[in-house]
């Protein structure tokens, strides 16, 4: 069964920098187009980053040029490298399969952006 780990979230300070990291086991994630989510109180969950597996990469444009989002596949891990947060990138982050089916969904990791 393919269990998605999220972590690395916390309380930062606007224009401040987070990495994200997405753990799974049960599945080799270098064979899938995977991206980072996020879901706001109240709001529907969006994609914010993706990287093919060939490591090709797109950005929301909310989180362009701010977020980076990148693979280990030795280690079996993605990433979203998140510089000069802003207030509204506050949210609950996930990864996952870009497409579906989607992998059950991990917890999350929660990213508060407040001074």
């Amino acid at each position: 069964q393919v269990q998605l780990v999220e972590s690395g979230g916390g309380l930062v300070q606007p224009g401040g920098s987070l990495r994200l990291s997405c753990a799974a086991s049960g599945i080799g994630l270098r064979f899938y187009n995977m991206g980072w989510y996020r879901q706001a109180p109240g709001e529907q969950r969006e994609l914010v980053a993706g990287i093919t597996h060939a490591g090709l990469t797109n950005y929301a444009d909310s989180v362009k040029g701010r977020f980076t989002i990148y693979r280990d596949n030795a280690k079996n891990m993605v990433y979203l490298q998140m510089a000069s947060l802003k207030p509204e990138d506050t949210a609950v982050y996930f990864c996952n399969r870009i497409v579906a089916p989607k992998f059950d969904w991990g917890q999350g990791t929660q990213v508060t952006v407040s001074s």
